[in-house]
C-alpha cells in the first residue's frame, strides 16, 4: 500500500458506528499483549501505565493491569488474546502489530486498542483509519522512511547503496521495506536486502548486507528490534554506519536515528484507554498517527568509524550521545 494512500485515509473526518462499543467499570480492567520485549516496545507498555495512571487510572487502586509477552512469537500471541478474551478485559491493548492482529482476531465484542503498529490497514487490523471497526482503533508509529534515507545521505553524502534486514513474516516490516525501496529509488540509491525470520538470524543476515552496503538502515521490525546487537555489531565489523528508525538504537551503537519517543506513544495510547473507561464509544476515536519524532546522534559511535557527522545534523539534533 502506498504512503499517500495511508495518510489521506489518517486524515478523513471520522464516521460513527451504530453500535457503541463503550467501557464503564469502578475498577477497570486493562489487558496487554505484547509480541516481543525490547526497549522500544518495552517503553510504550510502560508510558501507557503511567499515562493512565497520571489520567487517575492507578494500578493497584482503581485498575487491575495485567501483562503478558508472546516472546516475538505470533503462535503464543494468538494463546495469548485466547486467554485474555475469556477473562473478559474492559479493554484489551496489543502492543506491536503482530498481537495486535491476534487480539483482533479473538474478539468482535471486547475493545481493541491497537499501539506501536506501522500500518493498521495493511495488517487488516481495521479498514480506514478514519472509520475504526466498531472494536477496534489505537495508534500508528509509521516512520517516516524518505526521511531517514535523507539522513542517511546527509551523514554519507557518497552512499549509492543502502542495506536493510527485516523479518517478511511481520506486515510492518514489508510496508517499511516498500517504503524504503520508494524513498531510495527517488534518490538513485540501491538497496540490499536481507531476511531474518528469527532473532538468531539477524546478526548473520546483518553481516551479508553490510558487505555489499555504504550504509545499514535498522528499520522498526521486532525482530531486528529484538536482535539489535547483532546488527550494529556486524555493521561496525564491516566499518558499516547504522541509521535507526528508533531512536532506541542509538545506545546500541547506532550513529543516528530518527524517530518516535516510544514512551510518549505509550502516553498517547492511555488516552484512548480511558476514553473507553470513562464510556466513549470506540467509534468515535478515529485511528490516528502518532505524534512527535526525535533527531538522535551517537558521537561515539561515528567516531569509532571515522565519520565526521555535519554541523546540520548537530544543530536538528534532540539529543547527542558523546
Amino acid at each position: 500500500m502506498k504512503l499517500s494512500k495511508f495518510l489521506v485515509s489518517a486524515c478523513c473526518a471520522a464516521t460513527l458506528f451504530t453500535t457503541p462499543f463503550t467501557v464503564s467499570a469502578k475498577t477497570a480492567t486493562v489487558a496487554v499483549s505484547q509480541i516481543v520485549e525490547h526497549p522500544a516496545l518495552d517503553a510504550t507498555r510502560q508510558g501507557l501505565l503511567d499515562g493512565l495512571a497520571k489520567l487517575g487510572y492507578v494500578d493497584g487502586e482503581n485498575l487491575a493491569f495485567s501483562y503478558q509477552t508472546a516472546q516475538g512469537n505470533p503462535a503464543i500471541a494468538v494463546q495469548i488474546a485466547r486467554q485474555y478474551v475469556g477473562e473478559q478485559p474492559d479493554v484489551l491493548v496489543g502492543i506491536a502489530t503482530p498481537s495486535a492482529q491476534a487480539l483482533v482476531a479473538a474478539t468482535k465484542s471486547i475493545p481493541v486498542i491497537f499501539t506501536a503498529v506501522t500500518d493498521p490497514v495493511g495488517a487488516k487490523l481495521i479498514k480506514d483509519m478514519a472509520k475504526p471497526s466498531a472494536n477496534v482503533t489505537g495508534l500508528s508509529d509509521l516512520s517516516p522512511v524518505a526521511q531517514h534515507v535523507a539522513l542517511a545521505k546527509e551523514l554519507v553524502p557518497g552512499m549509492k547503496t543502502i542495506g536493510v534486514v527485516y523479518n517478511p513474516g511481520e506486515s510492518n516490516a514489508v510496508t517499511l521495506v516498500e517504503l524504503l525501496r520508494e524513498a531510495a529509488e527517488k534518490e538513485g540509491l540501491k538497496v540490499i536486502e536481507g531476511t531474518a525470520l528469527r532473532s538468531a538470524d539477524v546478526q548473520s543476515a546483518a553481516q551479508i548486507v553490510a558487505s555489499q552496503s555504504d550504509v545499514i538502515y535498522a528499520p522498526t521490525d521486532n525482530t531486528v528490534a529484538s536482535a539489535i546487537d547483532g546488527l550494529v555489531g556486524a555493521a561496525n565489523q564491516a566499518k558499516k554506519p547504522v541509521i535507526g528508525g528508533a531512536t532506541s538504537y542509538i545506545p546500541n551503537g547506532a550513529v543516528a536515528a530518527l524517530g518516535f519517543d516510544y514512551y510518549q506513544i505509550g502516553v498517547q495510547t492511555a488516552d484512548y484507554v480511558a476514553a473507553l473507561i470513562e464510556g466513549k464509544a470506540v467509534a468515535d476515536l478515529p485511528a490516528k498517527v502518532a505524534v512527535g519524532s526525535d533527531l538522535a546522534i551517537n558521537m561515539k559511535a561515528a567516531q569509532k568509524l571515522g565519520l565526521d557527522v555535519p554541523a546540520s545534523l548537530l544543530d536538528r539534533a534532540t539529543t547527542v550521545e558523546k
